[in-house]
């Protein structure tokens, strides 16, 4: 419950801020950034943070010295809180120094827009290539229950430094990696490039040397140098990985966008999905494995859909249509009948019939043929 409480509110403060930015900011959302970023692969993010928590917790049951076993809890919770952070910093530092943890960390600096949204895209598998820098703290024997509970306060830190309303933060600035800070970090100016690596404390890059301010006179420019032009989560993923390895890169070319769909209406399906993946960690350890499942794959497929809807490709809304009709019925009369679940399936196929009509009106076809 308290995952699912968490999730939400992080979702509810996006849209805050993005309301903010609109009406009181009077700028321009950036909805191809936003759509992205809500419908990065979280489904599939959250599965692979499971299968992280179930290493560590096998470590510890079984490989573990219990160098804490005798220490009281707010001590151990001081320690897990500062070690975390440094495990982190090491974490963050050698995502940007080796090439193969860079291929996964990439996705979440190709954002251009920085906003709460970034803070919450990332490749759908860095939970596993985090697993290397947090195993030590199972060895030692920090308790299962203060390891989640730590990394999930970390994380939410981390998702508030990317919020584009705070410009400076006072005596903050001094001790936390606040968002002036990690601006810095998403930054591809000379000055900027691999600086700031802190999640929570500011003290590890002024303790090794990677630590910069942000400069009034040399405003930031977010993204990366090498960005390959996607909405496609597949490709976004794992073109670094092609990349890599010398395969042939596909890339996305105007011409063949056979209709557009407004931000505004794909914010809102990313939105739809967010909802669904709400209802899998709330209703997570009471349903079956089959239920699980089927709306893991209903969710998974939204995602890739939306990004072919993007981009403008009728395989988009036909896979958009399976998902939002054909695997909802399945699901609600075969499996589960579930009042909230089946609200956020009305709105999903609703939402479905509303894009379609949108992408296949002649109107717009002739526009875009012109």
């Amino acid at each position: 419950m308290s995952l699912a409480i968490g999730t939400g509110l992080m979702l509810l403060m996006v849209i805050i801020e993005l309301v903010i930015l609109k009406y009181y900011k009077k700028k321009q959302i950036p909805w191809k950034d936003v759509v992205f970023n809500l419908n990065s692969g979280h489904i599939l993010m959250w599965i692979l943070r499971g299968i992280e928590l179930a290493i560590f917790y096998f470590i510890l049951h079984n490989y573990s010295f219990h160098l804490l076993e005798n220490w009281s809890f707010i001590p151990i919770w001081i320690f897990t809180f500062l070690a975390w952070d440094f495990c982190f910093y090491w974490l963050h530092r050698l995502h940007h120094k080796i090439k193969l943890f860079w291929m996964v960390h990439v996705v979440h600096h190709e954002g251009e827009e920085y906003n709460l949204s970034l803070g919450i895209r990332n490749s759908w598998y860095s939970s596993v290539t985090s697993i290397p820098f947090f195993i030590m703290l199972a060895v030692i024997g920090v308790p299962f229950e203060i390891f989640v509970s730590i990394s999930s306060l970390h994380y939410f830190i981390q998702f508030y430094n990317h919020n584009g309303l705070v410009k400076k933060s006072g005596f903050l600035e001094k001790i936390m990696i606040t968002p002036s800070h990690h601006r810095v970090h998403h930054g591809v100016n000379d000055a900027y490039i691999d600086k700031n690596f802190g999640g929570t404390l500011v003290i590890w890059d002024k303790m090794f040397g990677t630590f910069q301010v942000e400069k009034e006179d040399d405003p930031i420019v977010f993204g990366t140098l090498d960005h390959v032009k996607t909405n496609n989560l597949f490709w976004a993923n794992n073109i670094p990985v092609l990349k890599m390895i010398g395969l042939k890169i596909p890339k996305f070319k105007e011409k063949h966008v056979r209709y557009k769909i407004k931000g505004i209406v794909l914010g809102i399906a990313a939105l739809i999905l967010f909802a669904l993946l709400l209802n899998y960690i709330l209703y997570e350890d009471i349903w079956s494995n089959t239920i699980k499942l089927f709306l893991f794959t209903i969710i998974f497929s939204g995602t890739l859909a939306i990004g072919g809807i993007s981009e403008g490709r009728y395989w988009g809304l036909i896979l958009w249509a399976i998902t939002g009709i054909v695997m909802p019925i399945i699901f609600v009369f075969t499996t589960l009948n579930h009042w909230l679940l089946n609200i956020s399936f009305l709105l999903l196929f609703l939402h479905v019939l509303y894009t379609s009509f949108l992408a296949l009106r002649k109107s717009d076809l002739k526009k875009l043929s012109s």
